[in-house]
Order: structure tokens, then sequence, then C-alpha cells
């Protein structure tokens, strides 16, 4: 499955991944474990061998996949309020990683907060009741975006619900979520991935979108 492109459409679909997440968590309090844990724990792979490899295999960004092949094929015509939300997210933290991109010193502390938190959780007991991420894990990365990513501007406004906003577990998630798209971002961008790429190749990318969903379910099947 890997190709130059094919690798840049996977690092897109983990940032649109990244904002939906954002949006659901926001909004409902809640999203897929599985899909929420693929994109946090995609932070923690400093030098990955593959850009698959960032996601735990291209399954780990099939809901990203999925966005891209919807949202992105038709003309936009129909486009509703929550499609507008997730592309505003989405170009608010493909401008995060260009402010990112300028700034050695806080890419640095961001590498070096990774490191740390890495370390850190070989101390702590495997996540409790069937959880897929370890809320310290989910604590520890939302502090370090804020002090870090929450530095440069202009920052991600998120909407959705207070009583789920107001909720330190739920907005940490928010923040380990927007933390990841901005990762892929910088993967994207690192892969050749430009502002113009999504502008004016709307349709290739769902269609390449497309064809790695295929493949996952042509591998499932088999």
């Amino acid at each position: 499955m890997s190709t130059a492109y094919t690798d840049r459409i996977l690092a897109l679909a983990g940032l649109f991944q990244a904002a939906r997440l954002a949006q659901q968590l926001a909004r409902e309090g809640r999203a897929e474990p599985s899909t929420l844990a693929a994109s946090v724990q995609s932070l923690l792979v400093i030098d990955a061998p593959t850009t698959e490899s960032v996601y735990g295999g291209a399954r780990g960004v099939r809901p990203g996949l999925e966005l891209l092949r919807d949202k992105l094929a038709g003309a936009g015509s129909n486009t509703d309020a929550n499609d507008v939300e997730i592309a505003r997210y989405v170009i608010g933290m493909i401008h995060l990683e260009g402010q990112l991109r300028q700034r050695p010193e806080i890419q640095d502390a961001v590498r070096r907060g990774i490191e740390a938190t890495l370390e850190q959780m070989k101390f702590f007991e495997a996540a409790e009741n069937g959880e897929t991420l370890h809320p310290r894990l989910v604590e520890k990365l939302a502090e370090l975006y804020t002090q870090t990513i929450s530095t440069l501007t202009p920052r991600i406004m998120v909407n959705g619900e207070h009583g789920h906003l107001s909720n330190p577990l739920i907005a940490a998630r928010v923040r380990a979520a927007l933390f990841a798209g901005i990762r892929s971002a910088f993967l994207w961008h690192q892969l050749g991935g430009s502002r113009w790429q999504l502008l004016f190749s709307r349709k290739k990318i769902a269609g390449e979108a497309a064809n790695i969903l295929e493949d996952l379910g042509a591998n499932q099947a088999n």
C-alpha cells in the first residue's frame, strides 16, 4: 500500500480524524475509544519507520479516511454545519503546525515533553476498566499541549456543550486530540502536503482515501 502519495493521505486522514474527535468530545462528551487511542498514541511515535506505523497501521485512521472519501469528493454544495466546523479545526491545526515549524525551541520542548511522558508512564499500571487510553497519559499530553502549542496564535476555539468542556477529563481529551491533529499536520507537510492540495485536489484526495479503504476491506476479508 505504501507510496509517497498514499503516505500523505494517511497523514491527512490523521488530521481530519483528530478534528472529528475534538468535535465529538466537545459536543457529545465521548468518542470511539479505539479511534481516540490510535490518534493520541500517534503522539508517542517520535521516530516512526513508516507512516502507517505512526497510527498503528492504516486501520488506525479508518474514520479519517472515511471523512476524506465522503466529504472531499463532492462539490461542497451540501456541506452542513458540522462539516464547516471540522474544516475550521483542520485549518486551525494546519496554521498552528506552520507556526510550530518556525519555532524550533517549541519543537524541542514538545519532543522532550513526549520523551518524559513515555518515561513516566512506565511507572503506571495499565489502564483499568477496559479503557484503551490511560487517563494519566491523556492528562500529561494535555498539559504538554497547554505548555507548548497553546502559546502559539491564534489558538483553536473549540465549540461544544459547556458541561463537557468544563469536565477536566473531557477537556484533556480534546486537547490531546488537537495535539494529535497537529502532529499529523506536521507529518503531512513533511510528506509534501500543502493547503493548495486541499483546495484544488479534493477529488484526487478522496479517490486515494477510497482506494486505501478498499485495500483495508480486502485485507480484512482475507
